[in-house]
């Protein structure tokens, strides 16, 4: 559990939802935050002694001081460094695999035996764990059934229960099969319930305008349907990128071969998510072409809780295997940054690893740290290149006036001891605390 942060407390203001009643009731007064360290994304560097002011779910002011209004809760945070909260731009909240029970049986067993309305009350609770982790804000990419991401958002936006700020794209489109190895002709429409199969680029378009009616926020798409063959072609790939930017919102492409990502960046998509087998000239059109590269890596850490939750169902491995297998993918994310690509951070977590799933996630940042890249390097990740990527840049990723009011502190300096970001104390979302939330006097 987390250690309850005490508040130096003015006065309380909190209202209920006007529709309905939240499990944290919304903070709508005035809040000062007094931060000891304060991480500022955009320089990539650590500023003491700044207070911020925040106001319903905006932040109005940052700097040494600030004009404290009367009545003003004041939260004192000086013994912890201040980050904007955390964003994850690659969940599936409504997804969660036990790893030795195998792609197309789970996903069977989710639409058969579990369905939409059930896994969006599963997706509730491990949502939970991502906001109780720093994780503020989260791209949720499909393997949802049909729009049971939009139900969870609508939820958490409504105050029914707690969670991160979601942005979530529907069912992934993707080549004939999804991503269900196995499946004979006869049942193919299992693995249609999970995804929007796409035939030909005229079909392509038309899926992302029903994605968006239905309330997609962001098109995920396979630019490969691993571990299935099937490639989408370039040109309906080309027609997903046109009507996307027609409708306003951008595209994901899962893509782990070579090919699978050059035709992807080619086609303008606006990120890359896991690019495993990408070549050198592919990352160089990724550079020149502006498409994010989000890194799905695991950790030192995660990948020994996989072994072992995977039991004698799993491979064997030596440490040497071990470490010959986390360096492929801290390779590719050198290769990446070495070439220019702007690197965002995606967990891609939806393998159980026998803790909550927003701490699972959240190793992803470790997995970035192992591979060379710096402290402030994971956290810019984090923060403010998703939000770039999520097209949110100066409302998310930072701390200054203007922006939607995610703030978190973590006990210790991430830059000397990496493990502080586990150590989570206080987290803000839209103006609310939902971590080291004082009792009302």
């Amino acid at each position: 559990m987390h250690g309850l942060l005490l508040f130096s407390v003015l006065a309380l203001t909190v209202r209920p939802s006007a529709r309905l009643s939240a499990q944290t009731p919304r903070d709508t007064g005035y809040t000062v935050i007094k931060a000891g360290r304060l991480f500022d994304s955009e320089k990539g560097e650590f500023v003491s002694g700044q207070q911020i002011l925040v106001y319903n779910n905006t932040i109005k002011a940052v700097g040494p001081t600030v004009d404290v209004p009367k009545g003003a809760r004041v939260v004192d945070l000086g013994k912890y460094t201040v980050l904007p909260g955390l964003i994850d731009a690659h969940t599936h909240l409504l997804d969660l695999e036990k790893p030795s029970s195998g792609q197309s049986g789970h996903l069977v067993m989710e639409l058969t035996t579990e369905g939409t309305p059930l896994r969006a009350l599963h997706g509730a609770a491990r949502a939970r764990t991502f906001l109780m982790a720093g994780i503020t804000t989260v791209r949720d990419l499909g393997n949802s059934g049909r729009f049971g991401d939009v139900a969870l958002k609508k939820a958490i936006e409504d105050g029914s229960m707690d969670g991160p700020r979601m942005i979530v794209s529907g069912p992934g489109l993707s080549p004939v099969g999804g991503q269900a190895p196995g499946l004979l002709h006869e049942y193919q429409q299992i693995a249609a319930e999970e995804y929007r199969v796409v035939r030909n680029p005229d079909d392509a378009a038309d899926a992302v305008r029903e994605n968006v009616t239905f309330g997609a926020d962001v098109i995920k798409v396979y630019s490969n349907n691993t571990p299935n063959p099937g490639l989408l072609s370039p040109e309906e790939l080309a027609a997903i990128v046109t009507a996307a930017k027609r409708h306003g919102v951008r595209v994901a492409a899962h893509a782990t071969s070579d090919q699978a990502v050059w035709q992807a960046a080619a086609a303008g998509v606006n990120s890359v998510d896991h690019g495993y087998q990408v070549a050198d000239s592919t990352l160089q059109l990724m550079a020149r072409k502006g498409v994010m590269l989000v890194a799905t890596d695991i950790d030192s850490v995660s990948i020994l809780r996989y072994l072992k939750q995977m039991g004698q169902a799993g491979p064997t491995m030596t440490p040497a295997m071990i470490q010959g297998y986390l360096e492929q993918g801290r390779s590719r994310l050198r290769r990446a940054m070495q070439a220019g690509v702007t690197i965002a951070a995606g967990s891609d977590n939806y393998l159980d690893m026998g803790v909550p799933q927003g701490e699972a996630a959240k190793r992803v940042l470790f997995a970035y740290h192992e591979a060379g890249m710096s402290a402030v390097q994971v956290l810019q990740a984090a923060t403010i290149n998703d939000a770039k990527l999520l097209g949110l840049e100066g409302r998310l990723g930072v701390v200054k006036a203007g922006a939607w009011a995610d703030i978190i502190a973590v006990e210790g300096d991430p830059v000397t001891d990496f493990g502080a970001i586990e150590r989570v104390r206080f987290v803000m979302k839209g103006g609310t605390v939902y971590v080291g939330r004082a009792a009302a006097p």
